[in-house]
Order: C-alpha cells, then sequence, then structure tokens
C-alpha cells in the first residue's frame, strides 16, 4: 500500500465529512454492525466511495463507513471488515486502518465474533482480548516498511492496551454485565476448525479462535495507536460444541449479544474521550 492510497482514500473521505474528524474508531465485526445503526446525526459513506478501500464481501458486513454520535460521543464505525479467506493480502487489509490513523484516529477498538476454546464462555457472551496468537500465516507489514507510518520491527507486547482493557472491565462490572477474558487467536478460515485443531490450538493457550482481527492489531500497532479487542462468543468451538457449526449461528448468538455490547460501549467511548489526548505522539505521515 502507498501513501498515495492512503491520501486518495483520506481525500475521499473528507469530502462526505469536513468536520474534525473523531479520536476513536470502531470496527464491527459479524452480527455488531447495528451498533453502527444507533449512531445519532450519522455521515455513511459505502467502501465503494473510498478509492482503495477493499470491499466486504461477507454476509453481515454492510461495509460502509459510518461517522456520527454515540452518548454524546463523536466515533467513526467501521461497518463490516475484509478478511483474508476473501482472498485480500494481509497488506491490503492494512490500508482502512492506515487511511483511519491518517485522519487523526488515536484510539482503535476491534471487535469480532469468535469461536469459544476457554471454560466458561458461552454462545452470546463477551470477552476482552488480553492479547493474540497469529496462527494465520501472514502478517500485513511484509514488505518495505514505511518509516512515517511506525518502526521496521514494532514492539507487540502490550498489542491490546491495558488500561483500555481495565476500563472496559470496570464498565462491565458497573452494568453487570458479564465479561470474560483472554487470549485470540486467529486462523485464516473460512472454513470452521476441526475438534482436532480446537485441541492443539487450546494447548497453545487460546482463549478463544476466529478469523479476522491480528492484522489490524498490528497495523495499528505500528502507527502507534491504542487498541482495545472485544470478542462476541458466537459459537462453542468445534468438539466443544454438540452440534453443526454455522454461519447462520453466529450471526444469531452476536445479534443476542448486541444489547448488552451497546450498553458497554456507549459507556465506554464516553469515559475514554473524557481522557488527555495522545495527540502530541500522533504524526500524520502525509503531511511530509
Amino acid at each position: 500500500m502507498s501513501q498515495n492510497e492512503i491520501e486518495q482514500n483520506a481525500a475521499a473521505i473528507r469530502q462526505k465529512y469536513s468536520d474534525a474528524f473523531p479520536k476513536t474508531a470502531l470496527i464491527l465485526g459479524s452480527g455488531l454492525g447495528g451498533f453502527a445503526d444507533t449512531l445519532e446525526g450519522s455521515t455513511i459513506i459505502s467502501y465503494e466511495e473510498i478509492p482503495t478501500f477493499p470491499q466486504s464481501t461477507v454476509q453481515g458486513h454492510a461495509g460502509r463507513l459510518v461517522i456520527g454520535n454515540a452518548g454524546g460521543v463523536t466515533i467513526a464505525c467501521m461497518q463490516g471488515r475484509m478478511h483474508l479467506y476473501e482472498g485480500y493480502e494481509a497488506q491490503r487489509l492494512g490500508i482502512s486502518i492506515r487511511t483511519l490513523y491518517s485522519l487523526g484516529v488515536e484510539t482503535l477498538i476491534i471487535t469480532n465474533a469468535a469461536g469459544g476454546i476457554k471454560q466458561g464462555l458461552t454462545p452470546g457472551g463477551l470477552m476482552v482480548i488480553t492479547d493474540h496468537i497469529n496462527f494465520s500465516g501472514h502478517n500485513p507489514l511484509i514488505g518495505p516498511n514505511d518509516d512515517s507510518f511506525g518502526v521496521r520491527f514494532p514492539d507487540m507486547t502490550n498489542a491490546y492496551d491495558p488500561g483500555l482493557r481495565a476500563e472496559l472491565h470496570q464498565v462491565a462490572k458497573e452494568k453487570s454485565i458479564d465479561l470474560q477474558e483472554g487470549v485470540y487467536l486467529q486462523l485464516t478460515g473460512p472454513s470452521f476448525e476441526t475438534p482436532a485443531e480446537i485441541r492443539m490450538l487450546k494447548t497453545l493457550g487460546a482463549d478463544a479462535v476466529g478469523m479476522s482481527t491480528v492484522p489490524e492489531c498490528i497495523v495499528a500497532r505500528h502507527c502507534g495507536m491504542r487498541v482495545a479487542g472485544l470478542s462476541v462468543i458466537t459459537n462453542l468451538a468445534a468438539g466443544i460444541a454438540d452440534h453443526e457449526i454455522t454461519h447462520e449461528d453466529t450471526m444469531e448468538n452476536a445479534d443476542r449479544a448486541l444489547d448488552n455490547f451497546s450498553t458497554m460501549m456507549t459507556e465506554f467511548l464516553r469515559r475514554i474521550s473524557a481522557q488527555p489526548s495522545n495527540g502530541a505522539n500522533h504524526k500524520n505521515p502525509l503531511s511530509g
């Protein structure tokens, strides 16, 4: 991906939304797109209107950038994402993240639908991501490094910001929402895992498994953005579940979690918006 591509995308978005761009953005995973529909005073931009944004092709991913108000806070929501299994190279998945960063986003909240491996995770439940395992065989930073975005070898020790995780737990406690935590592992997909694979992943330390999130987190951390991750447990993983796993079940259980997710996320956004900005550390690679 080139700076010219990022600039084209940013310019197209600014044509549609000329106000100061939000400092916080969300990527809404399968079944969670309804949160963007609740935003007030929304500006909606189809990914097709953004020159080099990859296009969403999966059911439950509307493929729109929605900028609006949630609980008094202006945010940007990616209503749908792109996946490796759609045929995109990992490097292409970073275009949307770098575009948001170039527009001024400092905090990225990544959500996904995931299969539960750890005992205690149930369909319709929520899990804060404490760390991830990249088992996809891909990395979005492969190739020449663009030093204007970040260093060649970015540190991933605190890939998911400890302060943001603590705030999510605090909000969940106050709202009486059961919020688990654990390690998320990404595979490429699109086939669901076999029971043997799930036994292996459990041995490796995975608590939940999915087909997204890791490339977005890597690119965001490369840019210096703060990242929070949240999984909706939409099914028990193969061999743990006693029934066939389908995408329809994924969508249904994500929908069950939407109310709790919306309640928690709206308050979480309000709180982090009141925190000091890290804008002093935000360098715009397009400013020269």
